[in-house]
């Protein structure tokens, strides 16, 4: 396959946001973009999303594309024009649409499905669902825990029935909530605080209960604001290790800021500690993680890092290593659901998503097809 064809244009993402979506000989790809962003991901844009729109609008290089790995010459030309060293610095949401487009182009000339394009072992991953919201994604009300994230993560033995599971749970939880509204991710919104959520979800549910802590959002000048209340980080690391004790907490992401690498190896292995601002997605962060003994899991977010030949790497480096890899949308979404291929096809263990709303749906949908046309 030739890239004969490629266009550019700026679309909105699933919070009126501007984002990015670009075409190559007919296939389309857009970028999600966080509101919930680490310090270590990848700008978004090199300079600035008219730029990177305007750059490949003005795309003139007619590369080869074979298989995957044909990702390296497009990412030597970017590199070439723009005179940088890394290829990341075009922004992680640019690199992404772009090199997500060639392969959705690349999987259609080759008459076969984006997931099976990619190198490496093939896997349906367990879905955790993103069902009671705080922090940040909360931010538009007044009273809300100070948590991002409560998660449930059923525990059925295939996917499709893992999906149906999380519909009902988050129905469930609603209705117990008595919960009339969604933050931005769809998540419900409540203002009780993390440890009657917590009791909540323990007593009504058959499922797996995880949390998104977002350390680093609460984090204030060394010590973690709890609303009135300031905790020291030897505190935090007790408190977190007693919601894994005594709520039985599966799934603790970010339980610590995002500098504190000794700190997260202080977390009880009982649990799934899961490193997403720790790590962003950066190759050398995975790295300094692994030998700290910081996580046993972490998320992937591909527009982190943009450049999928990196993403690949990461998923590599976490099998090496027994990281479990959680793959993972991302607040502002789009209808594109090619997340759910790159989460079958680079073997994710998980995939972690919102539950209500279709461009949170539609990548649930498409792993539920996967599984089913396998």
């Amino acid at each position: 396959m030739i890239i004969k064809k490629v266009r550019a244009r700026k679309i909105r993402d699933s919070r009126e946001d501007w984002t990015i979506e670009v075409e190559v000989n007919g296939c389309r790809a857009s970028s999600p973009s966080g509101k919930s962003t680490g310090k270590y991901e990848s700008k978004p844009y090199y300079k600035s999303l008219d730029y990177c729109v305007k750059f490949l609008n003005k795309w003139k290089d007619n590369v080869e594309i074979n298989s995957f790995w044909d990702l390296k010459e497009v990412e030597r030309i970017i590199r070439k024009r723009l005179k940088v060293r890394d290829v990341k610095k075009f922004g992680g949401n640019a690199l992404f649409a772009f090199e997500s487009a060639i392969l959705k182009a690349l999987a259609r000339a080759k008459k076969k499905e984006l997931w099976e394009i990619i190198p490496g072992r093939k896997k349906i991953p367990v879905p955790v669902g993103n069902a009671v919201g705080g922090g940040v994604h909360s931010s538009n009300f007044k009273v809300h825990p100070v948590f991002q994230e409560f998660l449930i993560i059923p525990r059925e033995k295939s996917f499709k029935k893992n999906y149906m599971a999380l519909k009902k749970l988050y129905k469930k939880i609603g209705k117990i909530l008595r919960a009339k509204k969604r933050n931005d991710e769809g998540a419900w919104q409540t203002s009780l605080d993390e440890i009657e959520i917590l009791r909540v979800l323990r007593k009504k549910l058959k499922a797996d209960i995880g949390i998104d802590v977002a350390a680093s959002s609460f984090y204030k000048k060394r010590d973690y604001k709890y609303r009135t209340v300031f905790v020291s980080k030897s505190e935090q690391i007790d408190y977190m290790n007693n919601l894994v004790d005594i709520f039985g907490v599966k799934y603790l992401e970010d339980p610590v800021q995002e500098e504190d690498f000794d700190g997260f190896s202080k977390i009880s292995n009982r649990t799934m500690v899961v490193g997403d601002d720790l790590i962003a997605t950066q190759i050398n962060r995975l790295k300094r993680a692994i030998k700290e003994n910081s996580v046993n899991a972490m998320i992937i977010k591909p527009n982190q890092n943009g450049s999928l030949l990196e993403v690949r790497d990461v998923f590599e480096i976490c099998k090496k290593n027994k990281i479990k890899a959680v793959i993972s949308h991302r607040s502002g979404e789009t209808m594109d659901n090619a997340l759910a291929d790159y989460a079958v096809g680079f073997g994710a263990d998980y995939i972690k998503t919102g539950i209500y709303g279709e461009v949170r749906q539609s990548k649930l949908d498409r792993l539920a097809r996967i599984e089913k046309d396998r």
